[in-house]
């Protein structure tokens, strides 16, 4: 396991992580459940932090995150691309909403394949690429409550 997968795998490590970089995900209590070359999850509390006013998870807490479990597939690829330097930034979003989120909602990215082949492109070009990374919400019922399709953009610093 490389040392960012053990900084997001250990509890502590990762608080202290969200408390210096993602102070919001910190007081919304976003906890990673797995990540590996295929695959990242994130649960998320319908709690005080994360309420609308009709009784249900707000629609950006479960953008948040929808959002790290696809940005923890691509911080990891950048780490491992290391000493090359990769840049990544969320180019679109969009979302389909089926239900209303209450109770532990774990968002499901399965597309660290696709973005491993994307990572191979940009390490032997001088271009640039997009991939669009979607990830499914998922109740503590196993009913799908969202999902979210975020495009990456990422390309190597020359």
């Amino acid at each position: 396991m490389n040392t960012f997968r053990k900084q997001i795998s250990n509890p502590l490590k990762f608080k202290a992580f969200k408390l210096s970089n993602l102070p919001l995900a910190y007081f919304a209590g976003l906890k990673v459940k797995t990540i590996n070359d295929s695959q990242a999850q994130v649960s998320i509390k319908h709690n005080h932090w994360t309420k609308n006013p009709f009784k249900s998870m707000y629609f950006a807490a479960q953008a948040m995150a929808a959002e790290l479990s696809t940005g923890l597939l691509v911080m990891d690829n950048v780490q491992q691309a290391k000493p090359r330097k990769v840049s990544m930034l969320v180019y679109t979003m969009r979302a389909d909403f089926s239900k209303k989120a209450t109770g532990k909602i774990t968002f499901t990215c399965n597309d660290g394949q696709s973005l491993s082949n994307v990572f191979d492109k940009i390490l032997n070009s001088d271009e640039g690429e997009t991939i669009e990374m979607k990830s499914v919400g998922v109740d503590e019922q196993g009913d799908v409550v969202s999902t979210f399709y975020f495009t990456w953009t990422v390309k190597e610093k020359k």
